[in-house]
């Protein structure tokens, strides 16, 4: 579970959202503006991060308050999972991040496999639907929801990208330094059972 403060700062934030999408005067959007700063000055004490950063987050967060949705590949061959190096953080993850407007979130999770790896690959199945407030990631500012899907190699090599700065096969036994913001190695555990056998069911929360 989530911090305390992270989930008041979370919801905070969701409420400035909301009022200053749907306020109807300037004096309640001077309001709301008001509560968003104190969820930046929250997470700013917690951090150590400057608010002046979430403050330009959130600035492009717009619309009614929603979660997040992060989608995430697995792709396993040899008994094998196929990793990538953020350029970020230096440590390895499925490969994957936040969806994209416009796409489904299989089509989100095939391209973000070609970009930050050069794979090719197809979605065959969705593993779980995991809520991230939910297991012990470092905190972010952001309520997301996390999507995990099965796929098949079908072409491609191995190439970094702006966002990548390796691509390699790991077993479940001899996994990197992993970026635990975007994955965990019970998840990782988690996708090589689902490969095992086809009969689990969908997991979500």
């Amino acid at each position: 579970m989530i911090p305390d403060w992270l989930h008041w700062a979370q919801q905070l934030q969701a409420i400035a959202q909301n009022g200053l999408t749907y306020a109807l005067g300037d004096y309640d959007r001077e309001r709301y503006q008001q509560i968003r700063d104190i969820a930046n000055q929250i997470l700013e004490a917690q951090t150590g991060e400057p608010a002046a950063r979430f403050e330009a987050a959130f600035a492009m967060e717009q619309g009614y308050s929603t979660p997040k949705v992060d989608v995430r590949a697995a792709v396993i061959r040899d008994r094998r999972i196929l990793l990538v190096r953020e350029r970020e953080d230096g440590c390895w993850t499925l490969p994957g991040g936040w969806a994209d407007i416009g796409q489904s979130p299989a089509e989100s999770v095939v391209r973000e496999v070609r970009e930050e790896s050069g794979f090719e690959v197809r979605a065959v199945r969705l593993i779980a639907v995991l809520d991230r407030n939910r297991h012990p990631h470092p905190p972010i500012p952001y309520h997301a929801f996390k999507m995990f899907f099965l796929c098949e190699l079908t072409g491609g090599e191995a190439s970094a990208s702006f966002e990548t700065t390796g691509v390699d096969w790991f077993a479940p036994d001899a996994l990197p330094s992993l970026s635990l913001t975007r994955v965990l190695p019970e998840q990782i555990a988690m996708c090589f059972r689902y490969r095992a056998d086809p009969a689990l069911p969908v997991l979500f929360e």
